[in-house]
């Protein structure tokens, strides 16, 4: 079993001068899953070598059992700090692909060509797809066979407008990943609770709703990786 994961290459959060990048949880937590489950990892990035963490998920309270792990795990980082080019990324190398989220996906892995890519060949396949938190922005870009968006009739998650809200960058991120999805015509599903762990299946497609959700839409992924 072999998981890509695709973690951003952006590391401003528009044009506030604070950095921003990826979640150091939602990279770690669906990585020991991975790992523990016997799975080889590849990572990837758009620009290659060492993807920006978001320094808010450095911070106490962001830490997890996962992130401390990690920074004990000097071959982990190792491997984080040389991630290979997305450019240079086939589908017919991997089983799966994992994006993490952090806020960096929404500037750099929206529109990315390469990634698109990706994520159609992986689907067109038959080998599933999974983003968590603000990376289900991943799946705007793909289309169908047919030319229609991806997530078109398809139940889908990801970070929510209350969500967006409640840390306070409605005004600063490039779109609301909710109402993105549903304007392309997604069935959208979120938990009743912001930040409760939430997951939604469609499919081939996995999808998680923020941090909390990172390890269980791991798991999810790889019972869709057990199907097949």
């Amino acid at each position: 079993m072999k998981i890509l994961m695709v973690l951003t290459s952006h590391d401003r959060l528009g044009d506030t001068g604070h950095a921003t990048g990826f979640w150091l949880e939602e990279f770690a937590a669906p990585y020991y899953v991975f790992k523990d489950a016997g799975a080889e990892i590849v990572l990837a990035s758009p620009a290659g070598g060492q993807p920006p963490v978001d320094p808010n998920s450095l911070a106490e309270e962001a830490l997890t059992e996962e992130t401390r792990r990690f920074e004990a795990d000097s071959d982990a980082k190792a491997q984080l700090a040389a991630t290979r080019k997305l450019s240079d990324i086939e589908v017919a190398d991997f089983d799966a692909v994992f994006y993490p989220g952090g806020h960096g996906p929404l500037w750099d892995l929206t529109g990315d060509a390469d990634s698109r890519r990706l994520i159609e060949g992986f689907l067109a396949a038959q080998r599933p797809v999974a983003a968590v938190c603000h990376a289900p922005t991943v799946l705007l870009g793909p289309r169908t066979p047919a030319g229609e968006p991806l997530v078109k009739g398809r139940r889908v998650t990801g970070f929510t407008n209350s969500e967006e809200e409640a840390v306070g960058l409605v005004g600063v991120v490039p779109h609301l990943l909710e109402d993105a999805l549903k304007a392309q015509g997604a069935h959208y599903e979120r938990s009743d609770d912001d930040f409760a762990p939430f997951q939604v299946r469609d499919g081939l497609l996995v999808t998680g709703q923020n941090p909390a959700s990172s390890a269980p839409t791991a798991r999810l992924l790889l019972e869709v990786l057990a199907e097949r």
